[in-house]
């Protein structure tokens, strides 16, 4: 099972949009050495909605290649067509990840039957270890725990990661799913007490520019000595709120080139933070000890 504090690591680009790739390798160099336990590749904050095919997976083979089984890799292979999502966890799975993340289907909106059905093909179509992801907030599909539920069982899919920031909600998940399936956090500010209650892991955004304070945080909670966990996770709590000020992962791409760890290239519809939001976001990173 893969536990702890899994980075969902951005893509860093080029001011003209193009893939830095000496800038990816040196970033999953960099979570290797600060402990941090796995990585997310082309997840929603590695931009995966602008990426071409063959560039989405071209980083999945790049990151699969530098961390050489030193931590574990985690594909985003998500999709809103079934059909789609099948091919890229299919591509993913002969590169060699550990694991595939597929986001709810997001804008088409299907039925709770709907993504019962998606994932069950998903899974009987590849395998793979699968992590279903639930972002109610950025699909505009909520999958509900009952239907979570429903795929106990289903071979191939190990856990999920909960991104409604709903704590009660997550534990109620983790008692629903017992040892069938690993929940994961997928809210930064919340995601020290998801652990303490039962959660595997953190995939995080905070993680990209505090891998080290945020390895260890979850490191503590999943050993349940909460004061530490809690102690750690308060230093990172300015930029769990500051790195989602505008759509991620425009601020957490920024504070990565303020760090010097990447330049300023994103990719429309996306753009470089304000000018307004760069103090706070500046002013996070200095208060956490970051810069």
């Amino acid at each position: 099972m893969i536990i702890g504090s899994l980075v969902a690591l951005v893509t860093p680009m080029q001011d003209d949009g193009q893939v830095d790739w000496l800038a990816l390798t040196q970033l999953v160099e960099w979570h290797v050495a600060a402990g941090t336990h796995g990585i997310v590749a082309v997840g929603t904050t590695g931009e995966s909605p602008t990426l071409a095919v063959d560039e989405h997976l071209a980083v999945i083979r790049t990151v699969v290649e530098v961390a050489a089984g030193r931590l574990a890799v985690i594909a985003g292979t998500g999709a809103n067509s079934t059909r789609e999502a099948i091919e890229l966890t299919a591509a993913a799975a002969q590169i060699g990840v550990d694991a595939a993340l597929l986001v709810t289907p997001y804008y088409n909106k299907p039925t709770q039957e709907g993504l019962y059905q998606h994932y069950k093909a998903i899974a009987e179509a590849v395998s793979l270890p699968q992590i279903l992801y639930n972002v109610p907030g950025r699909t505009g599909v909520d999958m509900q725990n009952a239907t979570v539920a429903r795929l106990i069982g289903v071979p191939n899919i190990v856990g999920i990661k909960d991104a409604t920031g709903d704590v009660a909600r997550g534990i109620e998940l983790i008692g629903l799913l017992g040892d069938h399936m690993a929940v994961y956090s997928g809210d930064d500010a919340t995601a020290i007490d998801l652990i303490l209650n039962g959660a595997k892991g953190n995939i995080s955004v905070t993680a990209n520019v505090a891998p080290e304070v945020m390895a260890q945080a979850c490191e503590a909670a999943l050993a349940g000595d909460a004061e530490r966990a809690h102690g750690l996770s308060n230093q990172l709590a300015e930029l769990n709120q500051v790195l989602f000020i505008e759509s991620n992962p425009i601020p957490v791409k920024w504070a990565l080139t303020e760090m010097g760890r990447i330049g300023l290239g994103i990719r429309l519809p996306l753009t470089v933070l304000s000018e307004a939001a760069q103090p706070r976001v500046r002013a996070a990173l200095q208060a956490s000890g970051v810069i």
